[in-house]
């Protein structure tokens, strides 16, 4: 009895006096196990067990306790101000130390001191701060990034001089590029809206180690919001509403998210509706009608009317506006200590969204089109994702990812005139199944393995519908008539499967080696059925490809206040059905299939260095790469069944065709900085220069922007957040164009000689321009905020490079942040 007295009061007293604290991932809400726990020498250490739960009784009240974890960043506190037995420690992925930001990129999380290819990440404060309208826009503010857009309702970003489909697009793991993502300029980047988005990470280079085939230029990873856990029932919603001038957009955004200590819910509702975009009306660039809009076309909204219709405002860019519904639906339900499922549902729609540049290509005079607009852009997907922790030998960790997308695409053309309205329309099943893995190794090695397999379904479907008029308004139609597909009438397929295996260690404490390979394998299937328009060589074509891609970097950490980097790297990108099947009509030249088209590989190599100061809080850095590419896929001029001109839409054509050529060049620097000028003041700032030739033809490569970067500076304190930004272009002189493929758009950039003949002698390129900005925010409480936005102060004209549509005026946004 005296013992178990004895027992029983030490157990109490243990109890009052034990101060224990539980560290908990701030992302989740999940506890977090092997958290090294020490004070500043070390004389002192424990780790966290498997509740995520630490003894700190016997630190003394004045020691600063240190909870460190390799994929955290690292957290202090001092031990007075800890609460007994109610003390909760926040690890988050982010850190105000540069060298500590944690990214998900590689699949296994990794700091960024010990990756060595270019990096950029953009966490959810910044997406706030820089209040883009679209995920393009958000993109354009990342140092090393250009996007392009031909309408307002689009955006394709460019790294690295590449775009399109050799630029990899992917959300919450899963892979967005599909069989017909296209060669020249996409729009599908607008398809996340900024409101959904916690961070996004983007990796410059070939990355096929880890995602395959079409990360030649890099790859764009968007992650989205995720619920947390709670101990208790939580309710939390959110509201975002802005209003921008230079267009009259609205947004509104509606969040809520429920927490329990069993599962959680994450439901976000965003609205936008931009009207008709304003250009900047100060024309530096001494070009006084360039970009203006003359006539439009009031053929909208089942209107009908046979002419052009002069523009009251020039400066105004009639039929820019859409709108355009974001919602996401996330599940997060722990089912096991070791194992979490997160369930995870995307659906994108927009109104039709108007082909700018077309709409305003002329014809004799006169405008060419009456209507060319995209249908409703459609984007659905469904996903789950297992996160395991078996913890053994060959599984320590794994996620295994199982979605579902529905892609819909359609286009609308009519010219102007006529009452024959062409329609195609597209669709696409994509079926996915990834699974990544790591394997358990000491804190200075990190083993990854993975596989990744998904399959394309593509559906092509095109008809033509003679119009029906009464009264200037459309009623119905009065006949049909046959159209052109875009793509294969009979059906196409893609389907790709790879392995992967990623290896990181530390050589010492001064470099880190990373590693990997990757074996990829594609099939490609086509079916031709109607041979009005175009006769193939073959209606149905089967290709298959198949390569091996490598990567080995190298981290050299001299000092604390130095880093070097260095990468060599291949890539590979197996063409896809846009590549090989795509009909369609631009400026006069018909793009026919090419059913011979074989993968283009890139080599890359690339250095890096990084300089630090003001105890790492400020950073220099640059990166320099050189990438050839070998059989690259370019359009010129092609000959189908003996004939280089055919009938489109009632026309006729040139035809042209993608084709490989021999080998490449892109090379080109960003060079940047980043941190803390005082305790309330950042700056940061990049400039990037990219060139590249073809060394068969000696023509310049297409999608190369001329010199760009940004500067900004920001003050910070408890209520309110301040800052200016410049963003600069320096010229791209016509010369500097490619002139045969089209993708450049030379025809989009002043004219200055309408006689000559030749596009080299006619166009002028892109002149230079510079944008500055003015941002504040105040937070009125801890429930709602005010943000005001001033861009393009002094309402600058300008194009960014390979654009149809002129860049938005001066323009004034206020916004309300409320936390409910």
């Amino acid at each position: 009895m005296k013992q178990i007295t004895i027992f029983f009061f030490l157990f109490c007293t243990y109890s009052i006096f034990a101060q224990k604290a539980t560290i908990i991932e701030a992302e989740t809400g999940k506890p977090i196990e092997a958290v090294a726990v020490f004070n500043k020498n070390k004389s002192i250490t424990s780790v966290t067990d498997i509740n995520g739960l630490i003894d700190v009784s016997s630190f003394k009240d004045d020691e600063i306790i240190y909870f460190s974890h390799v994929s955290y960043a690292e957290f202090k506190v001092k031990k007075s101000t800890i609460k007994v037995n109610d003390f909760k420690v926040y690890l988050s992925k982010d850190s105000e130390q540069l060298d500590e930001v944690v990214v998900s990129v590689f699949k296994n999380n990794a700091k960024t001191n010990r990756i060595a290819e270019q990096i950029a990440v953009i966490e959810k404060h910044e997406i706030e701060k820089i209040a883009p309208q679209t995920s393009a826009d958000l993109l354009a503010s990342v140092p090393g990034i250009k996007v392009q857009k031909s309408q307002f309702g689009g955006g394709s970003p460019v790294l690295r001089g590449m775009e399109s489909n050799r630029v990899l697009l992917v959300v919450d793991g899963v892979r967005m590029n599909n069989a017909i993502y296209r060669k020249g300029h996409l729009q599908n980047s607008i398809t996340v809206s900024p409101s959904l988005l916690d961070r996004t990470e983007v990796v410059f280079g070939p990355s096929s180690v880890i995602y395959g085939s079409d990360a030649l230029g890099g790859v764009i990873h968007y992650y989205t919001k995720t619920p947390k856990l709670s101990e208790k029932k939580q309710v939390k919603s959110n509201l975002f509403s802005r209003f921008s001038t230079v267009n009259s957009e609205i947004t509104n955004s509606v969040s809520a998210e429920i927490s329990f200590p069993k599962w959680a819910s994450f439901t976000n509702v965003t609205y936008s509706d931009y009207g008709d975009l304003t250009m900047g009306k100060n024309r530096s660039h001494r070009f006084d009608d360039w970009g203006k809009v003359f006539f439009y076309s009031e053929n909208l909204n089942g209107n009908y009317k046979e002419d052009s219709t002069p523009n009251s405002d020039p400066n105004t860019q009639k039929n820019t506006g859409f709108t355009q519904t974001d919602v996401l639906q996330k599940f997060y339900v722990p089912l096991s200590k070791n194992t979490d499922l997160k369930v995870n549902i995307q659906y994108s729609t927009s109104s039709n969204i108007p082909r700018f540049d077309r709409l305003t290509e002329t014809k004799d005079g006169d405008l060419k089109f009456a209507e060319w607009y995209y249908g409703p852009q459609e984007r659905l997907l469904i996903s789950s994702q297992l996160d395991i922790n078996p913890k053994k030998k060959w599984i320590d960790k794994g996620t295994f990812t199982l979605a579902y997308q529905d892609i819909k695409e359609s286009r609308m053309q009519r010219k102007l005139g006529s009452l024959d309205r062409s329609y195609r329309k597209e669709n696409v099943d994509v079926f996915s199944v990834t699974g990544d893995f790591s394997v358990a190794t000491d804190t200075n090695r990190d083993l990854g393995y993975g596989f990744e397999v998904a399959y394309n379904d593509v559906g092509s479907n095109s008809y033509g519908k003679t119009l029906n008029i009464v009264n200037n308004q459309i009623d119905g139609f009065s006949g049909d008539f046959p159209v052109q597909s875009r793509y294969a009438d009979g059906g196409g397929s893609y389907f790709n499967s790879a392995l992967y295996v990623d290896y990181r260690q530390d050589v010492s404490k001064k470099s880190t080696l990373n590693t990997g390979v990757r074996f990829t394998q594609t099939n490609l299937k086509a079916k031709w059925i109607d041979n009005t328009f175009i006769t193939l060589p073959s209606n149905e074509i089967s290709l298959n490809n198949s390569a091996f891609t490598a990567t080995i970097g190298y981290v050299y950490k001299p000092n604390r206040t130095w880093q070097l980097n260095t990468v060599i790297s291949s890539g590979f990108r197996s063409p896809n059905l846009d590549d090989v099947g795509k009909v369609r009509e631009k400026n006069g030249n018909v793009t026919v299939p090419n059913i011979n088209l074989k993968p283009e590989h890139a080599y890359n190599a690339e250095i890096g260095a990084q300089k630090y100061f003001n105890d790492r809080k400020f950073r220099v850095g640059a990166n320099v790469y050189y990438t050839l590419l070998r059989n690259y896929i370019y359009r010129e001029a092609f000959q189908l069944n003996g004939s280089s001109t055919i009938m489109y839409d009632g026309e006729e054509g040139n035809i042209v065709a993608n084709v490989n050529k021999g080998n490449a060049y892109i090379t080109g620097f960003t060079a940047s900085y980043q941190g803390k000028l005082h305790k309330n003041w950042t700056t940061s700032g990049s400039v990037t220069y990219t060139k590249g030739k073809a060394f068969d033809t000696n023509e310049p490569m297409s999608s190369i922007p001329p010199v760009f970067g940004n500067f900004d500076l920001n003050y910070v304190n408890s209520k309110l957040e301040a800052g200016a930004d410049v963003r600069f272009n320096a010229r791209k002189n016509i010369t500097d164009y490619n002139l045969v493929e089209g993708i450049d758009n030379q025809n989009q950039t002043p004219v200055i000689n309408p006689d000559a003949e030749k596009d080299i002698d006619k166009y002028y390129g892109t002149p230079s321009w510079m944008a500055v900005g003015l941002y504040s925010k105040y937070s009125i409480n801890d429930n709602f905020a005010l943000q005001a936005r001033m861009s393009n102060i002094f309402d600058q004209h300008y194009k960014e490079f390979a654009s149809g549509i002129s860049a938005p005026g001066r323009n004034f946004s206020l916004a309300l942040f409320a936390n409910l």
